[in-house]
């Protein structure tokens, strides 16, 4: 990767503000936020450090899993019952009504959310603690999410619009306990794939080059938030987070979700346990994924994973999203992105 400064520092904004108060002693005080922007999207982001040490309800010890994690019998993603309770591809995308790989069982998602709207189960397994799954589950999901986008832009190739995501838990959004993986395409982009693919096809006219290969020669030359490499995928924090703990994977130069082999799955994957594996190690137990492309010729948009842990699945935890996110469009956190890097490089050593 070229370690030159292909990214100006004035891209990576921050700015401090200060709040001044009167303590409950009597005494002046100062509480420091910091105002990050980022250099791909242009939004902003705060760090809230003087919560930082906040006692949290719900993560001072992993949670429990949850009530329904033996429930096998009464789940529709759990054999026998999956195979009478799912619904069936159509046969112009698969004849057999259902795609195998491994373990993994994929299958469309009876509540869609675009014209092709697919399940990837991991395997047979109903619930799976954050951080213990297997990898080659995760590889051979992950392929089977590849295989089915490759069998719709064959048999629609206005469908350009492609993302993989999971929702694990439903603090993280997810409606099913059992682990999964969620793939869409479709022919209208949803905004981020839209804004995304703008400001990469600008970057790329304006410099000949890919934002996020920049951005992540930027990471690894500064290794304040560079984490590690997993193969050709590249880990770093988020530098102004849009959730808690973000971490990213870039894959430079490459912007199709359907030239990757079963290699490049492989060291995702790996790279997504090990993220688990963190948010393990601080007691979350839910969290989401996701990976967008835009499947054209003329596409700027490199791939890049997205992982955030999310407000535990527990009772009596409070959600990571307060009236400043929904309403003011500014995410707030309390952990600088130096020390979500720092934290994270344990589990790439």
């Amino acid at each position: 990767m070229n370690k030159s400064p292909v990214l100006p520092d004035s891209w990576f904004s921050t700015e401090t503000v200060q709040a001044r108060l009167m303590d409950p002693r009597g005494d002046l005080a100062e509480r420091a936020i910091q105002i990050r922007r980022n250099p791909v999207s242009g939004r902003t982001s705060r760090i809230a450090f003087s919560r930082v040490n906040e006692k949290e309800a719900g993560v001072d010890r992993l949670p429990a899993p949850p009530p329904d994690a033996d429930q096998t019998t009464r789940c529709p993603f759990c054999r026998p019952q999956v195979m009478t309770q799912t619904p069936q591809l159509i046969p112009q995308i698969h004849p057999d009504g259902r795609m195998r790989r491994g373990e993994s069982l994929l299958f469309p998602n009876l509540f869609p959310y675009g014209a092709y709207s697919a399940v990837s189960l991991f395997d047979n397994t109903h619930f799976v603690e954050i951080g213990t799954a297997v990898e080659s589950s995760y590889t051979d999901c992950l392929v089977n999410c590849a295989d089915y986008l490759k069998r719709v832009h064959r048999h629609d190739p206005s469908a350009v619009h492609m993302a993989i995501t999971q929702n694990h838990l439903p603090s993280a959004g997810g409606s099913m306990v059992h682990p999964h993986l969620q793939v869409h395409a479709d022919r209208i982009g949803a905004n981020h794939q839209r804004f995304l693919h703008e400001r990469a096809l600008a970057h790329r006219q304006a410099c000949r080059r890919g934002l996020f290969s920049d951005y992540a020669a930027h990471e690894v030359r500064l290794r304040e938030r560079y984490i590690g490499n997993t193969g050709p995928w590249v880990w770093m924090a988020a530098f102004a987070p849009e959730g808690f703990f973000e971490i990213w994977a870039v894959y430079p130069g490459t912007t199709s979700l359907l030239v990757l082999d079963e290699s490049d799955w492989h060291h995702l994957a790996v790279g997504m346990i090990r993220v688990q594996r963190l948010y393990r190690s601080l007691n979350r137990n839910g969290y989401n994924f996701g990976l967008l492309a835009v499947e054209t010729p003329q596409s700027a948009l490199e791939l890049r994973a997205v992982m955030v842990v999310r407000s535990n699945y527990a009772p009596w935890t409070r959600s990571d999203h307060t009236g400043f996110e929904v309403m003011l469009g500014d995410m707030a956190t309390f952990t600088a992105p130096e020390e979500t890097a720092r934290l994270a490089r344990a589990f790439w050593q």
